[in-house]
């Protein structure tokens, strides 16, 4: 349902880009978003869209990770400018997807692996 992608291996103070797309039949896309987990840590939000359409960020991505979307494509986009080796991590893209009879369903993507080398 979930197919993300543009995980990689990059220096610090390099730059990536994340896309993840919903597919399937549903009525309308809930909340989107990113989230990380680093190794022995929990898994974190980085940034998504609310149902309203704002955006929240974690605070340590504030400034330098951008969260975009094509709605059309039911797609969001996490352009990751000056990396740093903690943010270091695999990415899982999330989606509360709205069906066609009205239930509200969480999905996760595959997790994509970032890597920042110092």
């Amino acid at each position: 349902q979930l197919q993300a992608s543009g995980g990689g291996l990059v220096q610090a103070g390099g730059s990536l880009r994340l896309s993840c797309a919903a597919s399937g039949s549903f009525r309308s896309v809930g909340t989107m978003g990113w989230y990380r987990q680093a190794p022995g840590k929990q898994r974190e939000l980085v940034a998504l869209f609310t149902e309203g359409g704002n955006t929240n960020y974690a605070d340590s991505v504030k400034g330098r990770f951008t969260i975009s979307r094509d709605n059309a494509k039911n797609t969001v986009y996490l352009q990751m400018n000056n990396l740093k080796p903690e943010d270091t991590a695999v990415y899982y893209c999330n989606a509360l997807l709205v069906s066609w009879a009205g239930s509200r369903n969480d999905y996760w993507g595959r997790g994509t692996l970032v890597t920042v080398s110092s």
